[in-house]
């Protein structure tokens, strides 16, 4: 068993023993809605008393913030938290109703995702309810593996602002700040300024010690990491078929290979047509260990599973969320 994981399973087995003095401190926090601030694609079930007609059907925010009552018509709920939507519906129903009695009821969590890649214990995409710390959303992934290298990188979109550690920097797309963690100082409180806030659609990427081993992910049935056993190389097809085959909407004359060259270039990025391919009028070129294959999808569609080698985290994380939001 490696340091990383023997670490890990004291620091759970310290907090199962805390935790029931934490909770009698600060009162019950998990699954707690109350500071969760609602956005786009969220659900929730609006009850009113008095003269005012509801059931218990869920109301999605739509993707500009807002949900549609009779009476009040169009409300702006995202940017809210729940009892501020309810004190703004009690105010506007006021008009129409004397005396309202609104309440607000979280039904499913969808407007905060973050995923978490790489070499934890169940990689994927989570929503996080209020303020997150690095150390805990590791924790929500199950903590790193054996197989984990010494390094986390967080990718971070431009728009909500730089990560705070030294080093940070927009990445080389100009869309997100890139910061590297060591994973030992976090998971043992050495360095309690890396335990950064996590904010929504942050990518954490946890490295892999062994890189013979190349990835797919996107559209496809399985994505994730392939071991390349003896081979020096796979093909686009044969790692199609590793990952289960192509998705219902994957986009096939769209892929992307990402190949990660050395730590002082940007990643080179291949455009690969899997169409022409099966066609036989492309070539079907071969992969290299640390290689990632992303198969776009054509239609809308949330990816929850990821596993990417960190030295191209950013990148592929340009890839997986253009065009696309929660």
């Amino acid at each position: 068993m490696s340091h990383v994981s023997t670490i890990w399973k004291i620091l759970c087995a310290a907090c199962v023993t805390l935790l029931p003095c934490a909770l009698a401190q600060t009162g019950p926090a998990v699954g707690n809605s109350m500071g969760y601030v609602l956005g786009p694609d969220d659900q929730i079930v609006i009850r009113v008393l008095k003269g005012f007609e509801t059931s218990d059907k869920p109301v999605l925010i739509g993707t500009n913030g807002s949900i549609t009552l009779p009476l009040v018509g169009q409300v702006q709920a995202a940017g809210l938290t729940v009892p501020q939507l309810e004190t703004r519906l009690t105010s506007l129903l006021k008009t129409y109703i004397q005396d309202p009695q609104v309440s607000v009821n979280m039904v499913e969590f969808r407007s905060q995702p973050v995923s978490v890649l790489g070499a934890v214990a169940t990689p994927g995409t989570y929503q996080i309810r209020g303020r997150k710390t690095l150390y805990e959303v590791l924790s929500m992934a199950g903590g790193p593996r054996d197989t984990a290298g010494s390094v986390i990188v967080v990718t971070r979109r431009l728009e909500n602002g730089p990560i705070p550690l030294p080093g940070s920097a927009p990445d080389s797309t100009g869309r997100f700040f890139t910061a590297e963690i060591l994973l030992q100082g976090v998971l043992e409180g050495k360095n309690p300024a890396a335990d950064i806030e996590i904010r929504p659609f942050d990518v954490i990427s946890v490295t892999q010690g062994n890189a013979r081993q190349i990835y797919v992910v996107g559209d496809v049935q399985r994505p994730g990491a392939f071991a390349l056993g003896g081979q020096s190389s796979i093909s686009v097809l044969g790692a199609v078929a590793l990952a289960g085959g192509l998705g219902r909407t994957a986009n096939t004359q769209k892929a992307t290979v990402f190949r990660h060259i050395d730590d002082n270039t940007k990643p080179q990025e291949i455009r690969i047509n899997i169409k022409a391919i099966l066609a036989g009028k492309a070539e079907n070129i071969g992969l290299r260990p640390e290689d990632v294959l992303v198969v776009p999808t054509s239609g809308r569609k949330s990816f929850t599973t990821y596993v990417v080698p960190a030295t191209i985290a950013s990148a592929v994380a340009a890839a997986i969320y253009a065009g696309t939001h929660y």
